[in-house]
């Protein structure tokens, strides 16, 4: 009989750690599920030498560094393809070790395969190396591993992981421009004000000009600037240090991610977001027979804002009790009413796993859609207010000359 470390999920999807002795590993997954868990990983706690490289390797992997989101995604992709094709798993991982695009995916990939071919289960293997796969990543592989699927599995994975790398890209593609033309703004203000400007001080100066009020403010402005510009930049990056720091803290970081939620434009397009997470997620999981209470309990890990969390932790316990999901996520007032309504109409037909990809695709559809729509309305705004702070700056300058020009007459 040999000790085993385990990772998994109990009914309440809540991490459960523990060892447990048993005559192979799967005799600790068998012991695991009939307690209702889900298993994430399984490893030898001690062993002969074998089991003492295998525990070294993993540390070395564990410690070093992380596969790219798009590394795991290209392998996953390519092994669900060779698995697809009928390939068995050792050749499969051997082929994607001759192909690796570097050395240290091709590291990661030989050392998987020295694990599986060792006994290990991928599952495991996977739950060792946390840095490159996640909870939701190794649980899905868990249960296709179990269910005898572990091909399609890894397509369905591929596919969440593609449109999580879509949404994001999405996103921050559309924020680019808008961005770099609020940096070119404050870069031009500030250029005018202490550059320009300075220039044409000394000549007003001089004649002794009552300048107008607009043209003294602009100076002021200027001068000020280029005082405490430098030390009003470090003061806004102590802020920053100090806000992040806060954010720590989770009563803080809770009533900040509630604001975003609040925020107009950005608050709705952040629940939007959220909503095509979770209903991608937890439709992935569903589908790959990852029951309901431990799916939440890895859901909640992937919406990256924590009233969110708050508002599936409340729904996990009401599922618990026997009572709806639909219904508790929809008292929170996070999440769009056409997620609500889809889950709710996915459990009153028993096809809440479908119906819940169904909202993913909506809502990822949303998250476009109020993206084209925000950056096509900050655009003109932020362009119009750099016009009209820039004519304004030229405005004043004109009216000090002209006053110039008076007192010369």
């Amino acid at each position: 009989m040999a000790v085993w470390r385990y990772s998994a999920l109990d009914r309440a999807g809540q991490p459960l750690n523990g060892s447990l002795e048993a005559p192979d590993e799967a005799a600790v997954l068998r012991h695991l599920r009939r307690d209702g868990a889900l298993p994430l990983s399984v490893s030898p706690a001690r062993g002969g030498v074998r089991s003492a490289i295998a525990g070294a390797l993993s540390a070395s992997a564990g410690g070093g560094a992380a596969l790219t989101r798009q590394d795991v995604t290209n392998l996953t992709r390519e092994l669900s393809t060779m698995l697809g094709a009928g390939q068995d798993l050792d050749r499969a991982l051997r082929f994607l070790v001759e192909t690796a695009p570097n050395r240290r995916v091709g590291r990661l990939l030989g050392e998987l395969r020295d694990e599986v071919r060792d006994g290990s289960a991928l599952a495991a293997a996977l739950g060792r190396r946390p840095r490159s796969f996640s909870r939701l990543y190794v649980g899905l592989v868990r249960a296709g591993e179990a269910g005898g699927s572990l091909a399609e599995t890894l397509e369905r994975l591929a596919d969440l992981m593609e449109r999580e790398r879509s949404l994001a890209a999405t996103v921050q593609s559309a924020l680019i421009y808008p961005a770099l033309l609020s940096v070119a703004a404050i870069g031009a203000v500030v250029l005018l004000l202490t550059q320009v400007l300075p220039q044409f001080t000394p000549l007003f100066e001089q004649n002794g000009a009552a300048l107008p009020a607009s043209t003294q403010f602009l100076i002021d402005a200027g001068d000020a600037v280029s005082r405490y510009g430098v030390a009003a930049l470090a003061a806004v990056l102590a802020l920053a240090v100090l806000a992040r720091a806060a954010l720590r803290d989770a009563g803080v970081r809770l009533v900040f991610h509630r604001l975003l939620l609040r925020l107009p434009l950005l608050g709705g397009l952040n629940r939007e977001i959220m909503a095509a997470r979770l209903a991608r997620t937890l439709g992935t999981l569903l589908l790959n027979r990852v029951s309901l209470i431990p799916a939440l309990g890895i859901v909640r890990e992937v919406l990256g804002n924590e009233a969110g969390v708050k508002a599936v932790d409340d729904a996990t316990a009401s599922a618990t009790g026997g009572a709806g999901l639909a219904a508790s996520l929809g008292a929170s007032g996070l999440f769009p009413p056409r997620l609500v309504h889809l889950l709710r109409l996915g459990e009153e037909t028993a096809q809440l796993g479908p119906m819940a990809l169904r909202a993913a695709a909506v809502h990822e559809e949303r998250v476009r859609i109020v993206t084209q729509r925000t950056v096509s309305l900050l655009t003109p705004v932020i362009t119009i207010a750099m016009g009209a702070v820039i004519a304004g700056i030229v405005s004043s300058l004109l009216l000090a000359m002209l006053s110039l020009n008076d007192l010369a007459q």
